[in-house]
């Protein structure tokens, strides 16, 4: 039986730092090198970062990625790298270089370009079918193919043909983000592709956040039955090594008709000899890292998600309005253990109808967490407001305006900490005020980030009761937790005097804004039809003021922004 030493090159990218991302690569080469590996591979489109959207529009950037390219194989040695790039021949395609010993050995063009949900590759590249036949590589005695991403999705696809033609392993580079409990789904499905075709598969992810998108890693190697062999961390970079054993699978191919040889041979590069590790007893076996729970995949999505926009936008801190409300209160969580304490400033803006617990919430929180904390009164402005606006109001009841008016105070007050000390503001609303409108523009919404625009207001319990289990402690008052969620904006407000109870608004907005149902579908399911038509259509009104709102980190199986794109103007109501 041969062993063959892969190394799995987890790392996080930024998308079009070019120099920076060849560094790493190259960093991370040499310990894989040095750790006697046989073949490293990195994520999709490695050099630019992914997705680099309009970016590959440029063809001076191009030409760039290529350098990068070039400029990594010439520090290649024995160890051969399987790296994601941009190339460029008549057209453009996402692909996959394979470079050792100073060199460019082959190129891999990805065939099945996805063109849904967040994704846009057909907009960017062309298919690589006609301009790429197929090859397979001999590396360290063991026959290898190479695919990208999508390309293992389909049973028909890239892996099943350069398994038929004798690949006994596959590394496939990935650039796939996060959503909850997709890594269950990635692994199961890598398992069924690599028992089907008698082929071990290295699956390799990138990690890191880009925008709205966030990558959990999650690297794996599954063996030609499909048992997992190793798991890397998700949210962290790693490099994981594992020695993976290729025992001969023609004799099971043979009696399987799944994998039966029916193809002709594929083009074969020899890259290097044999290892001296061939018939080794005992392989080198890579981690196992267990999968997280639920609560802390999604926290920990968030967290990274936060601190990479930051981070790559060169944002060292960042304020928060601490309203003492669960929402404000979890993203003060999140910014803390993104960023660090000493980089998160949280700002109280009490106005008259602001409640003492809720002042006292925010304080004893931002004690809890060491973050740096600073009461503005916004009473001053809401009066200048009345008293500027009165002749036009006169004989005109306080309502909704008035509440408007309190909200943008906070925004601008929040805006001029922003600007004076280059503090990025994150706002604060969740998922289920996005998607019914029950926030006010140029006001609450006013900021840089979006730190939890995808996740419904009952999960935002579960993440604050998460956080103190984790602590082993009170970080979120239990107060905060317990009492009536309330802007505060009038006297005794509560958010079920607009809005229906969360427990009945979440589960109607799951169904028709994540799983695209019809207001009569979901009234089918035995929702009462008034409700269901009100939910639906506060969503449909909010349409063009979602689309005046930050990014915020994707989660769930559809966002709002680019994963989620229907019309402001429509007159559908299903």
């Amino acid at each position: 039986m041969t062993v063959l030493r892969v190394a799995l090159a987890q790392v996080n990218p930024t998308v079009g730092d070019l120099g920076a991302n060849l560094q790493r690569m190259v960093d991370v080469y040499q310990q894989a090198n040095e750790a006697g590996c046989d073949i490293v591979a990195f994520p999709e489109l490695a050099t630019t970062g992914y997705p680099p959207e309009d970016l590959v529009l440029k063809p001076g950037f191009v030409a760039d990625n290529l350098e990068v390219l070039d400029k990594f194989a010439a520090q290649t040695g024995q160890c051969a790298a399987v790296v994601g790039f941009v190339d460029q021949d008549r057209d453009i395609y996402n692909a996959a270089a394979l470079c050792v010993n100073g060199s460019i050995v082959g190129r891999y063009h990805k065939r099945l370009l996805p063109n849904n949900s967040v994704f846009d590759e057909q907009r960017y590249f062309t298919p690589g079918f006609e301009s790429d036949p197929l090859e397979l590589y001999v590396i360290g005695g063991v026959k290898v193919g190479v695919s990208i991403c999508e390309d293992i999705w389909s049973p028909f696809g890239p892996l099943a043909e350069q398994a038929a033609a004798g690949a006994e392993l596959n590394v496939n580079i990935n650039g796939s983000p996060f959503r909850a409990e997709k890594d269950l789904v990635r692994e199961q499905l890598v398992s069924t592709r690599a028992a089907d075709s008698h082929c071990a598969v290295v699956y390799v992810n990138q990690v890191g956040g880009q925008d709205e998108l966030v990558f959990d890693g999650g690297s794996f190697v599954v063996d030609h039955e499909g048992a997992l062999l190793a798991r890397a961390p998700q949210f962290a970079e790693a490099l994981m090594i594992v020695d993976v054993p290729v025992p001969p699978v023609y004799r099971k191919r043979l009696l399987d008709p799944r994998g039966r040889v029916t193809d002709a041979p594929l083009p074969t590069v020899h890259v290097t000899d044999a290892p001296a590790r061939a018939g080794v007893d005992e392989p080198l076996a890579g981690p196992i890292t267990e999968p997280l729970d639920a609560d802390r995949e999604l926290y920990d999505a968030l967290v990274l998600g936060t601190r990479d926009y930051c981070r790559k936008n060169q944002f060292t801190d960042v304020v928060i309005g601490l309203s003492g409300g669960i929402d404000s209160t979890i993203v003060a969580c999140i910014a803390a253990d993104a960023l660090g304490p000493e980089h998160v400033h949280g700002v109280s803006m009490p106005s008259r109808y602001s409640s003492e617990h809720s002042k006292s919430d925010a304080r004893q929180l931002a004690e809890n967490l060491g973050i740096d904390f600073r009461t503005i009164s916004i009473e001053p402005a809401f009066q200048a407001y009345l008293d500027m606006l009165a002749p036009a109001f006169e004989g005109r009841e306080p309502g909704l305006t008035y509440e408007n008016i309190q909200s943008r105070c906070r925004g601008q007050l929040l805006m001029a900490l922003s600007n004076e000390f280059g503090w990025m503001v994150l706002t604060t609303g969740n998922k289920s005020e996005m998607a019914v409108g029950y926030f006010t523009i140029y006001g609450d919404s006013v900021g840089g980030f979006a730190v939890i625009k995808d996740v419904l207001k009952l999960r935002i319990y579960e993440l604050c009761r998460y956080v103190n289990a984790a602590a082993g402690r009170e970080v979120v008052p239990e107060s905060v937790i317990t009492k009536p969620p309330s802007a505060e904006l009038r006297p005794d407000q509560r958010d079920d005097d607009s809005l229906p109870p969360y427990d009945v608004l979440d589960p109607i907005l799951e169904l028709y804004v994540e799983q695209d149902r019809t207001a009569g579908e979901i009234i089918e399911l035995g929702h009462d039809e008034a409700m269901v038509r009100r939910i639906t259509r506060l969503v449909d009104i909010a349409e063009y003021k979602r689309r005046q709102t930050p990014p915020g980190v994707r989660v769930s199986n559809k966002a709002f922004g680019k994963d989620r794109r229907l019309p402001i103007t429509s007159g559908y109501r299903g």
